[in-house]
C-alpha cells in the first residue's frame, strides 16, 4: 500500500498530516509513505529529515497519481480527483458541510471518502478525534491571543508599587476548546468564570478552579456525541441577557459555541460590548463559522468604542508543531485500525461504528445520507 501525506490547500495553515515522530507506526505495517514536497516547513522540519526516515519525496500531482490513500488536512481541489487511481482513498479533515460538490464527485471518480470530522465519540475512538485535538490547542492559542491585546497583566502582582488585580476572564461555552482556554487563563493567573448549556460541565469547570456561571435557561442538554443541544431563540435571548452582566465585569471575554453542521449563534450582540470595560477584548472562536460575537471578522480585529474583538482563524496552526502531531497521530490510529496487513488494504468494515460514521463516500456510493 501505497500513502501519500500532502500540503494545505489553504496558505494560513502550516499543519502537515504527517510528523517524524509519528510515522514510525505506519512504517512497521510495510507500508511505503510519499509525501509532497516541503510538506514540513511549517513546522520546521525539512524533506531530508522525512527521507532519512524512509519516507518519499514526489511533486503533488505524482502523489495523486501513485497512492492508494491520500492524508490531507483539507479537502482536495475538486480537479485534482481525476488524478486519483479508481477505489483509491481521501482520508482527513474535509469539512463535508462546506464541500458537498467534493463529496459528489468523489462518488463519481469512485474515490472512498474519509471524513475524521465524522469520528463517533465514543471511548474506542477519541484516539482518532481530530475536532477535540484541535480544539483542545484552540482553546490554549485563544487566551494567549487575547492576553496580548489586553493593556493590563492576567495574575495579581503584589508590588512595592502596589497590588496589581488579577484580570477577569469568562468563557462562554464548556467543551474541549472551552476547558482548556479555563486551565491556560487559571494558569497564567487570571480570575475566570465560564457558562455552558450543559449543567453537567459544572464539576468539570469547578475543578479547574474556575466559577460555574448559573442561567437557567429551562431544559437543555446534550447530543449523544457530547455536543451542546441547540436552543431556541427564547433561550438564546434569555442567556444573551443574564450573561451581559458578566461581560461587562470582564477583561477578556472567550465564545468558544458551535453547532457541528450549523451557523454558531449569536451570543454576543452590540447592546451588550457597548456596555463593556474599555479596553477589554472579546475573542470569537467560531468567527469562522458564523460567529458568536456581532461584528467578528476573520483574521481581523475590529475595535468598537475601545472593544477590541478578535476573529482568528485555524487557531491549531498558530502552534503548528503540536497541532500536527496531535493530527498525525489522530490519521495514524483511524489506518492502523483497519488496516489489513496481510492483504494491505484498508478493511472497510461498515459494520464497525468507526467506519459506518467517518467514511462519507465507498464505491461510488454516497454513504452518508445527510449528503445523498
Amino acid at each position: 500500500m501505497i500513502i501519500s501525506a500532502l500540503k494545505s490547500n489553504n496558505s494560513g495553515d502550516q499543519r502537515s498530516p504527517i510528523h517524524k515522530d509519528t510515522v514510525k507506526n505506519l512504517l512497521d505495517l510495510g507500508i511505503e509513505i510519499c509525501f509532497e514536497e516541503s510538506i514540513g516547513k511549517g513546522i520546521n522540519i525539512n524533506d531530508k529529515t522525512f527521507e532519512e526516515l524512509g519516507l518519499k519525496k514526489y511533486k503533488r500531482e505524482d502523489c495523486l497519481k501513485n497512492s492508494d490513500l491520500i492524508i490531507t488536512n483539507q479537502a482536495l481541489h475538486i480537479s485534482e480527483l481525476a488524478l486519483m487511481k479508481k477505489d483509491s482513498t481521501v482520508l482527513g479533515m474535509v469539512n463535508p458541510f462546506s464541500n458537498k460538490d467534493f463529496i459528489i464527485e468523489c462518488s463519481k471518480k469512485s474515490v472512498n471518502l474519509v471524513s475524521m470530522e465524522f469520528i463517533p465519540r465514543i471511548t474506542r475512538a477519541q484516539k482518532m478525534d481530530v475536532l477535540s485535538s484541535q480544539a483542545n490547542l484552540a482553546g490554549y492559542v485563544a487566551v494567549i491571543e487575547a492576553a496580548k491585546h489586553l493593556s493590563t497583566a492576567l495574575p495579581m502582582m503584589m508590588t512595592a508599587a502596589g497590588t496589581l488585580k488579577p484580570a477577569k476572564v469568562f468563557v462562554i461555552g464548556v467543551g474541549v476548546a472551552g476547558l482548556q482556554a479555563i486551565a491556560t487563563a487559571k494558569r497564567l493567573g487570571a480570575r475566570v468564570e465560564a457558562f455552558d448549556t450543559r449543567d453537567v460541565v459544572e464539576e468539570q469547570v469547578k475543578s479547574l478552579g474556575a466559577k460555574f456561571v448559573k442561567i437557567d435557561l429551562g431544559k437543555t442538554g446534550e447530543t449523544d456525541q457530547g455536543y451542546a443541544k441547540e436552543l431556541t431563540d427564547e433561550q438564546i435571548n434569555k442567556q444573551k441577557e443574564l450573561q451581559a452582566k458578566v461581560c461587562q465585569q470582564s477583561d477578556i471575554v472567550i465564545t468558544t459555541a458551535q453547532l457541528f453542521g450549523r451557523p454558531a449563534p449569536l451570543l454576543i450582540d452590540n447592546r451588550t460590548i457597548d456596555k463593556m470595560k474599555p479596553g477589554s477584548v472579546i475573542f470569537d472562536m467560531a468567527v469562522e463559522t458564523g460567529g458568536n460575537v456581532e461584528g467578528s471578522k476573520v483574521d481581523q480585529i475590529i475595535d468598537r468604542n475601545g472593544i477590541k474583538i478578535i476573529g482568528i482563524s485555524n487557531l491549531a496552526s498558530q502552534v503548528s508543531d503540536h497541532a500536527s502531531l496531535a493530527l498525525s497521530n489522530n490519521y495514524n490510529n483511524w489506518i492502523t485500525d483497519f488496516f489489513d496487513k496481510e492483504s494491505q488494504t484498508i478493511n472497510f468494515d461498515f459494520q464497525d461504528e468507526i467506519i459506518n460514521n467517518s467514511v462519507l463516500v465507498y464505491a461510488g456510493e454516497i454513504k452518508n445520507e445527510r449528503f445523498k
